[in-house]
Parts: structure tokens; sequence; C-alpha cells
């Protein structure tokens, strides 16, 4: 397992110089306007050619023709991936400082794994076909898994090694039994190859308000808890004397990643690398202090996400490629770069 440095851990508690805190409150300014233009690209860019006329019409004159259609699914597509965009970020940010470990995503706790699982058994053994059946599969798999992890590494003594430990044969378990599941059921495989990618294209206004309940909460609950993950991270005798109440932070923890990787996947498949990435290159600029990790993750997160997802409309035309498969080919790559250059020490 990899972790950050001490000396660069020990400095969360130290405030910011003001010159500093002004250069991340612009850089924070500036991520806001690249969403906005992203959000844009998104809505404007695809596999059919459009006129800004033409979108700008579907957005606000809207008469039901085919090119409104396409607006209208493209906003539905673009509001989901900026809802997803920010819960993959904030999870993995979270899920990050709670394991000490700056490679850490919602893999890791086998969150993903479990919410592919549940879809798969929903498929396989209760006929489930649609969407909007497969949601909310995903999100109990998701939070049944993200539950036994807990209670795995120890509810009253629970460590990131435990945490991990206990993720890690999880995940395993559930993928011997997902792969065992699709081999013998054709039906089964069919659908779950396509689930498993990771995509945007089937984002719907129903799809949307099914998880937004859980994505808010988890939303709230993930920013609530700079303070006490920066606590942690110096330690937890250090964490117990400045007053930090652990179990409660970890539990918490795991329950805003749950939601947020629980609702995510379940909306979209399981999409890797944004959650990993993102937060990973955000504190490579801000430090370590999660007041900050956190807001620029939010941000930024989607705009991998979307831009991916345009990247995918545009090079295959009039076909498209799946977001998971454009966060992989752009991730994979960046990120070995990332970690080569960056000193990590090992746990």
């Amino acid at each position: 397992m990899l972790v950050d440095s001490p000396p660069e851990a020990s400095a969360e508690s130290a405030p910011a110089p003001p010159n500093r805190r002004a250069i991340r409150s612009a850089g924070l300014l500036v991520s806001v306007c690249v969403l906005l233009l992203v959000v844009v690209a998104s809505i404007a860019v695809g596999a059919k050619q459009m006129s800004l006329d033409q979108v700008w019409h579907g957005l606000f004159q809207d008469t039901g023709t085919y090119g409104d259609v396409v607006v209208g699914e493209r906003l539905s597509r673009t509001l989901l991936g900026v809802l997803v965009g920010v819960a993959l970020g904030l999870a993995g940010a979270v899920l990050q400082a709670l394991t000490r470990n700056p490679l850490a995503d919602p893999g890791l706790l086998g969150i993903n794994l479990g919410a592919s699982a549940a879809v798969v058994t929903a498929i396989s053994f209760f006929g489930v076909t649609s969407l909007s059946g497969y949601v909310w599969f995903a999100f109990a798999g998701a939070a049944v898994v993200g539950a036994a992890v807990y209670a795995l590494g120890g509810t009253r003594n629970a460590t990131p090694v435990r945490l991990a430990l206990a993720g890690t044969a999880l995940s395993a378990a559930l993928y011997g039994y997902l792969q065992a599941v699709m081999i013998t059921d054709n039906a089964a495989l069919n659908k779950m190859r396509f689930w498993t990618v990771g995509s945007l294209a089937s984002a719907k206004t129903e799809t949307i308000l099914q998880v937004l309940p859980f994505l808010v909460v988890g939303i709230v609950l993930a920013l609530g808890l700079a303070r006490p993950l920066n606590a942690m991270a110096m330690g937890d005798d250090t964490a117990r004397a400045l007053g930090a109440h652990l179990n409660r932070t970890r539990a918490l923890s795991m329950a805003a990643a749950t939601l947020l990787c629980g609702a995510a996947t379940a909306a979209c498949g399981p999409i890797m690398f944004v959650g990993l990435m993102v937060p990973h290159v955000v504190r490579s600029f801000t430090g370590p202090d999660m007041r900050w990790i956190l807001p620029y993750a939010a941000i930024l997160s989607p705009v991998l996400l979307l831009g991916a997802d345009v990247i995918g409309r545009v090079v295959a035309r009039p076909a498209e490629l799946q977001v998971g498969i454009i966060t992989a080919l752009i991730g994979a790559p960046v990120f070995i770069f990332l970690v080569r250059r960056r000193r990590l020490a090992q746990l």
C-alpha cells in the first residue's frame, strides 16, 4: 500500500498563507469556468452535428422536433455526468484520506464490485431487464459491501490497513461470483458486457431522480468530513489528542463513499480512474488539506468525465465510444506518469 510522506501529512493542520489561499480560491474560480465550458461542449457537441442556434432552440424553445429531442437527451446526459463526476471525485478523495493511500479508489474497498454483483444477480435470478431496476440492486449491493468492509475491518478498532484488506478480500470473492454467473448465463453476460464498461448514454430524467437523493446526502456528508479527515491524516494518537472521534469519522466516511459510489455506479456502471486520478492530481497542487482537496475534486472530476464523454461521441461518429473506455485510455498513461514523478512511501 502506498501513502504520502509523513511531513506532507503533518502540514495539514498549518493554515495556508494569505497569498496561497488567494491562489487556491482563484484556482477554484477558474475550475468552475472550465466546468461550465465543458458543460456547454457536452450539450453542443456529439455524434450528431448541431449548430449553436439549434442547441439554443432545443434548450429554450422545445417544439418536439428531432433536433430538440437530441438536445434534451444531451442535457440529461450532461446533468448526470456532472452529478456522477462530483460523486466519484469526492468518493475517491474521501477513500484516499480514510485509507491514507493516495492511490485508493472505490474499487479498493470493493464497492464497485458489490454493485456489479448485485446487478448480475438481478439479471440472472430475478429477470430484471430495465435500467430503473438495475439502479436499486446496484445501490443495495454497494451499500451491503460497504457495510461489510467496515464490519470486517473492525467497527471499534478499524484501521486503514484493515479496511483495505477487508475490501481486497471481498473484491476477490465478488469477482469470482460475478464471473461464475456470467459464464453460466448468456443473457446476464450480454447485458453486463455493456453495463460494466461505464456509460452515460442511457441517462434519463427518471434515473437522475432515483439517484439524486443519495448523491445529495453523500456530497453533503463528504464535504463535512474535511476537518476530521485532516486530523486523522496526522495519525490516530495525534487525532485523538486533537479531539477527533476516529470511529465516527471512519463510519461516516464509509457511509459517504458508499452513498456516492453506489449511486454513481448504479446510474452509469463502474467508471474507472476518475475517483482515482483527480483527487491525486488535485493533491499535487493544493497540498494535503482536505478543505481544498474536496472542493477541487468535486469540480474537476466532472470536467474529466464530461470531457471524456464528448471525446467518445466525436472520435467514432456516427457511433460512439463509452465514457468508461475513454477515461481508461486517458487515465492510465497520465496516472502512470504522475506516479513515476511523485515520491511515494511504502507502508
